[in-house]
């Protein structure tokens, strides 16, 4: 019977060591699904609020999976609030360019978020902890009653952006 239970107190000590490797080797990938409730949701709480701060931390819950809430101040044309990247808070939004030479908020980009579905757009930009650009794809939907329009984003190579208009229209 001593000898059972020392084949599972192994496998239960080693576990808060492994767990930790699994999440920073295989992160887990948002969903379209997930960035259009989750950018939703803090549109939503922006527009009660109008307090930036929570976008603006690592940790907050607008962090999640590989995937973040960004805010750009539409009135000024200023990025708000980035909390992987605070350095880009404060700079021109309409000035930002993608790791390809790109705009990444293109004209007309905040008008588009005012509409009832959103707005995505594609762009190359490095995942969190990269330095190279991948294909990202961005929703973005403005807070009512406020200047903002909040963002997030999915890595994929093959969404295309016609059916990601589609799903959120359809959320």
């Amino acid at each position: 019977m001593k000898r059972a239970h020392r084949v599972f107190a192994i496998p239960l000590a080693v576990l808060p060591i492994v767990a930790p490797l699994r999440i920073a080797v295989g992160q887990e990938k948002a969903t379209a699904q997930e960035v259009v409730a989750t950018v939703r949701k803090a549109a939503g709480t922006l527009s009660k609020t109008g307090d930036l701060t929570a976008f603006k931390q690592k940790h907050a819950p607008w962090v999640w999976k590989d995937t973040y809430v960004f805010v750009i101040d539409c009135d000024k044309n200023l990025i708000a609030a980035h909390p992987i990247k605070p350095e880009l808070v404060g700079q021109s939004s309409a000035a930002l360019k993608d790791t390809k030479g790109k705009n990444v908020f293109p004209e007309g980009w905040c008008d588009a978020a005012k509409k009832a579905a959103g707005v995505w757009v594609e762009y190359w930009w490095p995942k969190p902890g990269e330095k190279e650009g991948s294909r990202k794809l961005s929703y973005g939907l403005a807070a009512k009653g406020t200047p903002y329009v909040v963002g997030a984003g999915i890595y994929d190579d093959k969404a295309t952006l016609a059916e990601l208009s589609q799903l959120a229209a359809k959320q």
